[in-house]
């Protein structure tokens, strides 16, 4: 059985924490707020998972070097916004043997790296040993032990494999891919059409229009992952299609629900303010748009939703204009 570290203790972070537990590893938490600590290290319940009730196995703890006593794996579970920093304060602690999970998915806005990418640089890790952990995965239905399937995107495909046969169980089936370019950005750009979606639903449209989104949003997110490097199938696969299904359609998915409250006319800053939980998709937005300048495409929903989002357009008046754009061929 494994020695694990997993530095990140929300709601999602959690959930593999308990995952990895119950396959008999050993797991040490770390969060960085000492009093969320002690009353799951004392009551063994978390705030946001009513459900869940912590292995045995696992231990939390404040101290991140005492969390990080060699171990063999370390989970990185925390918003992408902080990885940079977190990386830079454990990493001395890392050892040639580590290997890195990270579960966090985004893009960083000023560098516009993936998080394998900013996990590389800020750490002396090789790349061969970080492994993306992404799929169609809501921590509610994890705890409450509904089958969910997970992809492990490595380079290496050594690593993804043995991240594969760690974490997999009765009801957590893994895949590996050495896609991980493509797995990442999959995984991160849904984010944006989940928002999409919302916007639909605040606004009160149906069926018809979320399945153009879905299928349009996906065409666009290809779009840029090939040009950007990635395999054009792994957008069809788990972290790709499967991801954007679950995050676009989930009453789970926080990014949906950000998209919802914009599409009733809220304002986002009071929606962000009124969450006490991160909806990443609200800052790959700005990167998923300075990604379609850079490299030149055409991203119509994407730049919808930033224009909604940060330039306040009117959101009914960006589906007009998406409605109204030139006719063309179908195609990715």
């Amino acid at each position: 059985m494994a020695n694990i570290s997993l530095l990140g203790c929300g709601a999602w972070g959690s959930a593999i924490a308990q995952t990895l537990a119950d396959n008999g590893h050993t797991v040490s938490a770390w969060h960085y707020k000492s009093n969320i600590v002690d009353a799951m290290q004392k009551d063994r319940h978390h705030a946001k998972l009513k459900n869940l009730v912590f292995n045995n196995n696992i231990s939390f703890d404040s101290n991140i070097e005492s969390c990080l006593l060699n171990p063999k794996l370390v989970v990185i579970a925390v918003p992408s916004h902080a990885i940079r920093e977190l990386m830079n304060i454990s990493s001395k602690y890392f050892n040639s043997k580590t290997i890195i999970i990270n579960l966090s998915k985004g893009l960083e806005n000023i560098t516009l790296k993936r998080m394998s990418e900013v996990i590389l640089e800020s750490t002396d890790v090789d790349y061969n040993r970080i492994v993306s952990l992404y799929g169609p995965s809501h921590a509610e239905e994890v705890v409450l032990g509904y089958p969910t399937t997970l992809v492990a995107a490595s380079s290496n495909e050594k690593s993804s494999k043995l991240i594969q046969e760690i974490f997999s169980s009765d009801i957590l089936r893994v895949y590996n891919n050495k896609d991980i370019k493509g797995v990442e950005l999959g995984g991160s750009l849904k984010n944006v059409i989940a928002i999409a979606a919302g916007i639909c639903d605040g606004i009160g449209f149906g069926d018809n229009t979320k399945a153009a989104l879905l299928t349009r949003g996906i065409a666009e997110i290809t779009r840029l992952g090939v040009e950007m490097g990635a395999k054009e199938s792994t957008f069809s696969g788990l972290s790709g299609i499967g991801d954007l299904i679950a995050t676009c359609l989930s009453k789970h998915s926080r990014n949906r629900y950000v998209g919802e409250e914009v599409g009733k006319g809220e304002s986002l800053s009071s929606i962000l303010d009124s969450m006490d939980m991160v909806a990443e998709g609200v800052k790959t937005t700005r990167s998923v748009y300075d990604l379609s300048k850079k490299y030149n495409l055409d991203m119509p929903i994407s730049e919808g939703v930033n224009n909604i989002l940060f330039n306040d357009k009117d959101p009914k008046s960006i589906v007009s204009e998406l409605m109204n754009r030139d006719l063309v061929n179908e195609k990715i």
